[in-house]
């Protein structure tokens, strides 16, 4: 059989595509590959038989295209679509390597700000002493960022990402504290301090590859309407040692005009800007799943 995207379902009309995702099912119907269905809430509850009810059992390849999953959950629709004949084109590890940022951090090193990392359960807190040794990896001074190992909170910039200096303890503590309380149940991995850095006000680029290429370069979702042009002559060959089939990087122009990987992602979970021509995509990954 041919291949197969695996598309979010709408959760009020069940039998439908995400309307999220609905210009790029189009996309891969036009590109003469098939759409099935999976139900991202049952799947993140743990029914996983209840998410890939509507997948038909039919052996073939198959690509996912929906909202993020935790690296256990998508361990876990990888094996219940293997029982009915369904290979994902990303391994469960390939995919946590791409969407976590210990998977693709050493990689990337030089190309990305300086980070380092902490495991936390979510809930909770560290104590002030660990975040004080982790801001040292980091210099322990001057500013930072802080996430876990795929979000950060940047729309409460100042509330649950940003701290102005890294010397000051309290202060990262406050800030990391209350990241954890927003991300509650989602947050993943851990605690992250990423060496802040200034860029020009030129928008990101999101740039999508495919097999160590580059198959579609446009604009981060969050801007849109800049639409800036990446050199990739550094990112490149890093896409291609870290070995992942699929994957996107987000570049940003520092200030002294090199340009940086902000985050590095899967994607099958990576959002397209909603004017995007999808077509081209998706047709290089339905001639890619026959590879």
């Amino acid at each position: 059989m041919g291949p197969a995207f695996l598309f979010s379902r709408d959760p009020l009309a069940p039998r439908r595509v995400d309307p999220e995702f609905a210009d790029e099912a189009r996309a891969v119907r036009m590109a003469g590959a098939t759409v099935a269905l999976i139900d991202h809430e049952a799947l993140l509850s743990g029914d996983t038989a209840a998410a890939v009810a509507r997948v038909p059992r039919e052996a073939g390849s198959a690509w996912y295209r929906g909202w993020m999953l935790p690296g256990d959950r998508y361990a876990a629709l990888a094996t219940a679509l293997a029982e009915r004949g369904r290979t994902l084109l990303t391994s469960p590890e390939r995919y946590r390597t791409a969407h976590e940022l210990p998977g693709w951090y050493e990689v990337f090193a030089p190309l990305t700000p300086a980070s380092a990392w902490l495991p936390t359960a979510p809930g909770r807190m560290p104590e002030e002493s660990r975040l004080a040794r982790l801001a040292a990896r980091l210099g322990g001074a001057g500013p930072a960022v802080v996430k876990d190992w795929v979000k950060s909170r940047k729309h409460e910039w100042d509330e649950a990402c940003y701290v102005p200096d890294l010397a000051d303890t309290g202060r990262l503590t406050a800030v990391a504290t209350r990241f954890i309380e927003l991300q509650d149940d989602f947050l993943t991995g851990g605690v992250v301090l990423r060496r802040f850095e200034r860029y020009r006000p030129v928008g990101e680029a999101r740039v999508w590859w495919l097999d160590g290429e580059p198959v579609h370069i446009g604009p981060h979702p969050d801007s849109p309407a800049l639409r800036p042009a990446p050199d990739l002559t550094e990112v490149g060959p890093a896409v291609r040692e870290l070995g992942c089939r699929f994957i996107t990087t987000d570049l940003a122009l520092r200030e002294d005009g090199r340009w940086r990987v902000v985050e590095v992602g899967d994607g099958q979970v990576s959002g397209l800007p909603r004017d995007a021509d999808a077509r081209p995509l998706f047709t290089a990954l339905t001639a890619a799943a026959t590879r």
